[in-house]
């Protein structure tokens, strides 16, 4: 049941190291990750607040604790 996602997850593992790896190989011709963001943050700051604002909303939906009991479509709660 988790395989896919267990499979998705090594295959961004995997994606970020051949790509990381390439761009310390050849700087003039490939940016890494964080100076791809520092690139887009200096042509459109509000890309940094974006960004931000996706990696809070994703922590708050994993990692908060919600309980679903507490909203039903009966009225329980």
């Amino acid at each position: 049941m988790n395989t896919p996602w267990i499979i998705g997850l090594c295959l961004v593992i995997v994606f970020f190291i051949y790509f990381e790896r390439r761009a310390f190989k050849h700087p003039e011709r490939q940016n890494t990750l964080s100076r791809w963001i520092y690139n887009i943050g200096s042509s459109w700051p509000l890309s940094i607040f974006l960004m931000g604002m996706l990696c809070g909303g994703l922590a708050v939906h994993f990692f908060w604790h919600w309980d679903p009991n507490c909203i039903s479509s009966i009225g329980h709660g």
